[in-house]
């Protein structure tokens, strides 16, 4: 069985065709449902972050846990919030404070040196969320690195044997969305005692939408 990219084009067009227009740029959702897989087991369970071959067309929130010119660096960068090892310090108490950056901000990055303290105070919020931070150097290109996180999704199982997250939005190039299709399923398939095996079904859904099914070749 395989994915081929002429299905994914096809239902793509179908889903272009039954997505009533709306006055904003609809979000592409992608669904793959699994079979044979036993998500109560631990070894089972999925949580991958992927990064996409392009960005998802929308919105993505990233904070950056640095200090001195690292924090500077990451402000130009124009991170939506840098927080220094003072302020991190400050919301060590503060479990309404966190969990207000857990749900506005989507991804995280932290500098080496701050990720002892930055566990410790926001750990117990982020890890559940699987928004732990990516630890880069100091001397990181930041820029470089947010931009890399603006093209990150996440897909977890959450009690079910199904997987979801964005791909894209509605203004995007079809070649765009089914290159990013594609590197989920590639990783999903990776992740799978028998890879493709054990995908049930395909669904990709626009915002406002039906839910398109995708062709699996049998091989």
């Amino acid at each position: 069985m395989s994915v081929e990219r002429k299905h994914l084009s096809e239902a793509l067009r179908e889903l272009r065709e039954k997505t009533p227009k709306r006055n904003f740029n609809q979000s592409i959702e992608l669904i793959i449902n699994l079979k044979d897989v036993d998500v109560s087991k631990p070894e089972n369970r999925i949580q991958e972050i992927i990064e996409l071959p392009h960005p998802i067309g929308k919105k993505v929130n990233i904070c950056v846990f640095a200090s001195g010119d690292a924090a500077l660096r990451a402000r130009r960068a124009g991170a939506d919030m840098v927080l220094e090892r003072e302020e991190i310090e400050a919301l060590a108490g503060d479990k309404k404070r966190q969990r207000q950056i857990a749900k506005k901000i989507d991804s995280f990055i932290a500098t080496a040196p701050l990720m002892p303290i930055v566990g410790r105070v926001f750990g117990a919020i982020l890890g559940p969320r699987g928004k732990m931070p990516t630890p880069i150097p100091p001397t990181a290109d930041i820029e470089r690195e947010i931009e890399r996180h603006k093209r990150l999704v996440m897909i977890r199982t959450r009690g079910q044997p199904v997987l979801s997250c964005r791909v894209g939005t509605e203004n995007m190039s079809d070649d765009e969305i089914i290159d990013n299709i594609d590197a989920v399923i590639k990783r999903v398939e990776g992740k799978l005692k028998r890879g493709i095996k054990n995908i049930a079904s395909i669904h990709i859904k626009a915002s406002m939408g039906p839910p398109i099914k995708v062709r699996i070749e049998e091989d």
